[in-house]
């Protein structure tokens, strides 16, 4: 029981090291006003505050002369009202008088103007009860502090469920681990895995921590990573990540990297700072925000002033004076760009895009041509099988008996060729004899029959036949830049095998995607011209350059950027320089590379597709942050000199309450467009 209680403690420790993160990030992010809030704080005190306000209508004379009514009375009715008035002014406005404390001590906002319309309505209302002639608006005053507590629980419910992400993750991870200790097993708190520690993760358990298996074969589901839900194979030597589910089979695994190291930590760390990074649109906001506050306490005293010198009353410029304040608050404008940002985050996370820094991915909407390293990126890294030229024997046949031998190799190319035979589901036979031939292949008896595979150059120094068909397909394979394996029997060549670097699956789709959305495509490799021109051809790439060292990249992306915004995808390893001189830098790939420094955006699919997404997201966020700033302020333009009291000589006035409404509705409409951007289909 104890060890138990010691996992679950290192559980909540982990999750509240991240709340506190989160908070810290919050607090010094000038645009958030809740610091240290929550929604449940807003909920409660507007439930309490509502249940006070009945009785304050009730006893209210206007609400007695709308509904023809008489309250009934009692000694010390006359109280009612005035007590429970500060009671909400208090209880309610407290978070909004503190907001305004904190905001006054750096920089006037949204705080500022509700806590001066509620402290406005309360004092003169107070004033009233004790004696000044007058009339009080303490109903007015309940009902917005009311509406205010109303609408700020929706916008923190709004930011929280959008950020859950950060929780998802956090509890993706299992407390405990089976650590193998002198051949015992032993459950232990994942916080004490050390590096190179054995661990046992058996069928249908999350995999804790990141390492590599030593032992057994398993399918893991990586979805929470990569977003496929298909299981990975994993066997001896292949990675598994902290997070993934094991399937059906028992996994050892020796510990690669523990704690911040781990990929989940890294990924987690990405998405919490590109969540709490600000944008240049978040400071256009908040700038319009100050300015507004400004408007507004500038207009409301203006508001009061006239309308008590045309003679309408204490009572009637106050009130005019604090719908300004209240109907002017910049809360629309402080949740326009935030919600934008945290679900264009969370979307992204979603498809395997992780968003390091923010302003960057905003200009990714402007980028005309996108440039690719090709190694790893464009293709898979490893070679691949991409013809078979053979004399006098079987497709089929011949690879199978290069298959048989090359089985028993460790050479990249002889694994190539082991590979297709898998994929074509060939039989491999068992090769007798085996030996390896230094700086010229194997040879072994295969059915009976020697045989040998190796380099072409080998049949002319037996002395065997190459037979001019397969000399001219040689040419060929060579003319590609590719590498050739050639397959011998103890008469002549057989057949030979082009291998070369396999373009990936998704890369047609990728640069096709571009095509159609107008952005050029460019593929940048340090291999050699024939190389180059064979993919990009396989591409319909028009513009290519080949055998770039990795330090002129940057000198490529850099003369390409005076020409047009161009974007650079890489795999982060030797790509640094051109990731970071690029107008949109996209490392690709997972594991250790999640925490790529260069790199402003990073997918973790290992897809190029994913940068097409990227960019089309990139649009949708923007257009989300511009049609949010025009709402947020543009409602304004009518309001403020409605509430300031322009349209009263026809008969329309706005009362505080209403005003607090039709401001919590402009922030609820905020909300809901930057919501919508999760409707974007970005495949």
């Amino acid at each position: 029981m104890q060890h138990q209680h010691s996992h679950q403690g290192n559980h909540q420790n982990h999750s509240q090291n991240l709340q506190t993160n989160s908070q810290s990030h919050r607090e010094h992010g000038k645009h958030d006003k809740h610091a240290g809030h929550n929604p449940e704080i807003f909920k409660r005190r507007f439930f309490i505050c509502l249940i006070l306000t009945i009785p304050v209508l009730y006893f209210a004379p206007s609400f007695q002369n709308w509904f023809n009514y008489e309250a009934i009375q009692f000694l010390g009715a006359g109280w009612v009202s005035p007590i429970l008035g500060i009671i909400i002014y208090f209880y309610g406005g407290w978070v909004f008088l503190k907001g305004a404390w904190y905001e006054l001590q750096n920089k006037i906002g949204m705080m500022t103007l509700i806590a001066l319309a509620i402290t406005v309505a309360f004092v003169y209302s107070l004033a009233v009860s004790l004696g000044l002639k007058g009339e009080p608006f303490y109903w007015e005053l309940v009902t917005l502090v009311d509406v205010m507590l109303l609408g700020h629980w929706i916008e923190m419910a709004s930011v929280q469920g959008a950020s859950r992400a950060l929780e998802h993750l956090a509890n993706l991870v299992p407390d405990v681990a089976h650590r193998f200790v002198r051949e015992r097993i032993e459950d232990v708190a994942v916080a004490d895995l050390q590096e190179n520690d054995l661990i046992l993760i058996r069928p249908g358990e999350q995999v804790p921590i990141d390492g590599e298996v030593e032992e057994g074969i398993s399918s893991v589901n990586e979805a929470f990573l990569t977003g496929e839900s298909r299981p990975v194979t994993k066997q001896v030597g292949d990675e598994v990540v902290a997070g993934a589910v094991n399937a059906e089979g028992a996994l050892t695994v020796k510990v690669t990297r523990t704690g911040e190291q781990t990929t989940l930590s890294q990924i987690m760390r990405l998405v919490e700072e590109a969540q709490s990074s600000r944008s240049r649109f978040q400071a256009l906001a908040d700038q319009i925000a100050y300015w507004l506050t400004l408007v507004a306490i500038g207009v409301g005293t203006l508001t009061f002033a006239i309308w008590l010198g045309v003679g309408k009353g204490l009572v009637f410029a106050l009130e005019r004076a604090v719908t300004v304040l209240v109907i002017a608050c910049p809360h629309a404008l402080g949740l326009a760009i935030p919600l934008v940002i945290v679900n264009a985050t969370a979307l992204s996370a979603k498809h395997g895009i992780l968003v390091r820094r923010r302003e960057a991915f905003e200009r990714a909407r402007k980028i005309k041509a996108i440039a690719f390293d090709k190694t790893g990126t464009l293709t898979e890294g490893q070679f691949g099988v991409q013809r078979i030229y053979t004399e006098g024997i079987d497709e089929l046949e011949a690879l199978s008996i290069a298959a048989a031998l090359e089985s028993l190799s460790e050479h990249p190319l002889a694994q190539a060729v082991v590979r297709e035979a898998d994929n074509r589901l060939v039989s491999i036979p068992k090769a007798r004899d085996f030996q390896a031939v230094a700086g010229k292949g194997v040879e072994g008896v295969v059915n009976g029959k020697p045989y040998r595979v190796g380099r072409p150059e080998w049949v002319q120094e037996l002395n065997l036949l190459f037979p001019n068909r397969l000399q001219a397909d040689l040419e060929k394979i060579e003319s590609r830049g590719e590498s050739a394996i050639a397959l011998l029997n103890s008469e002549q060549l057989v057949a030979l095998f082009g291998l070369a670097d396999q373009v990936r699956e998704q890369a047609h789709a990728t640069v096709q995607r571009f095509q159609e959305m107008q952005v050029e495509v460019i593929m940048i490799t340090g291999d050699a011209e024939a190389v180059a021109k064979t993919v990009a051809d396989d591409l319909g790439i028009n513009r290519y350059y080949a055998r770039v060292l990795p330090q002129d990249k940057a000198a490529i992306i850099r003369k390409l950027k005076t020409l047009q915004p161009t974007a650079f995808v890489g795999d982060g390893v030797n790509d640094a320089p051109a990731l970071f001189e690029s107008d949109l830098g996209l490392a690709i790939g997972a594991g250790t590379n999640v925490a790529i420094e260069s790199a402003d955006l990073v997918l973790i699919k290992s897809n190029p597709l994913d940068a097409a997404y990227a960019l089309k997201l990139s649009k949708a966020t923007y257009g989300k942050m511009l049609q949010n700033l025009f709402w947020a302020t543009g409602y304004n333009v009518i309001g403020i000199p409605l509430a300031a009291g322009v349209a009263y000589p026809l008969g329309i006035l706005l009362p505080p309450a209403l005003a607090a409404v039709f401001m919590s509705v402009s922030t609820v409409v905020v909300s809901i467009n930057a919501m919508l951007l999760r409707r974007v289909r970005l495949s």
